[in-house]
């Protein structure tokens, strides 16, 4: 398993304590990414991925949201709105990492942690919303997660 991959399942572990318990930020990081035995590089990956999910969820839900059609949001497994939420904020928050790895990990991920139907369903809303963002120059990558040389960040969706 590639330690990117253990930071992204801690961050679920992180997401899915925060979603139930409520408890502060700081407070589920410390409790569920902080305290494992791991290297540096994936605690800080993870904590990284856990707040910046949670600062934007509102964003990642509502592209979740118009992308899901004839998907009641509420009906939407948690652990498939985690997966979502985490592989569109990578989208749009970690430059560096190009849009087909956080697609390819989200269904991984999804398949160990999710339902047996999870990573289709994932996959289509992850290639619609990506879609949507590469239409509305939304993109803003560099280096490795640079797509069809597009950088400008724009405000649509």
């Amino acid at each position: 398993m590639s330690s990117r991959r253990k930071a992204r399942e801690l961050a679920l572990c992180a997401l899915y304590a925060h979603e139930f318990s409520k408890n502060p930020i700081e407070q589920v990081k410390k409790e569920v990414i902080a305290n494992e035995v791991q290297a540096e590089e994936i605690l800080t990956f993870a904590g990284k991925l856990f707040k910046s999910t949670i600062k934007h969820g509102t964003e990642l839900d509502d592209m979740i949201t118009i992308k899901a059609l004839n998907w009641d949001f509420e009906r939407i497994a948690i652990m498939d709105k985690l997966i979502l939420r985490m592989a569109i904020c990578e989208f749009l928050y970690f430059r560096s990492i190009p849009p087909k790895v956080s697609i390819d990990e989200a269904i991984e991920i999804s398949k160990k942690y999710s339902t047996e139907k999870s990573s289709k369903f994932i996959n289509g809303i992850l290639d619609s919303v990506l879609a949507e963002l590469r239409k509305s120059d939304r993109l803003n990558k560099k280096g490795r997660g640079l797509i069809e040389g597009k950088t400008r960040k724009s405000e649509s969706f």
